[in-house]
């Protein structure tokens, strides 16, 4: 029974030792990125999130007449008989609950537009720090959020970025 243990603990021994091996020499350079920094750095995200805001914009000028229309109908209820009165109230029901869906509908497309827009930076973000680190030898690029620590002269945030942009500058599409 204690040779059992003892042969179990010397295994357990080697085991860690020989995984403490691997991971004490990796094969490849090893870097970090900033994925949030080059996210929001990245002309294209800046450029989508005016244009997204310019929409937002225009979804709110649209709301605002509905609103004052709604008002105005509001305001002409004092002025009626009982009977227009009545009315004039459906009709007012009705507008408030076109507004209602105009918010959903607009809230809806909004969203929409954004994930989109993030789905495609990320994925195209993706890509370049594939194809950076293809070039450059890179073993392992990891995000630093999951980092404890990482030495300065690791983070590629700068450099991923400049890439990005200097390709959103000459894309023909842009």
């Amino acid at each position: 029974m204690k040779l059992q243990k003892i042969a179990a603990g010397l295994s357990f021994i080697f085991l860690f030792l020989a995984a403490g091996n691997i991971f004490a020499e990796p094969q490849g350079k090893i870097g970090y990125i900033d994925l949030s920094r080059s996210f929001d750095e990245y002309q294209k995200t800046k450029d989508f999130d005016k244009e997204l805001e310019g929409k937002g914009d225009m979804k709110q000028q649209e709301r605002e007449k509905l609103v004052q229309d709604i008002r105005k109908m509001r305001g002409e209820l004092e002025l009626m008989n009982k009977n227009a009165r009545e009315k004039k109230e459906t009709d007012i029901e009705s507008k408030i609950k076109s507004l209602q869906e105009f918010d959903q509908e607009a809230k809806t497309d909004l969203t929409k537009d954004r994930d989109n827009m993030v789905k495609d930076i990320l994925k195209e973000m993706s890509d370049v720090i594939k194809e950076y680190g293809e070039k450059n030898g890179y073993s392992i690029i990891v995000n630093d959020r999951v980092l404890l620590y990482g030495d300065s002269t690791m983070d590629l945030t700068n450099e991923i970025i400049k890439i990005l942009n200097d390709k959103y500058k000459t894309a023909p599409d842009k």
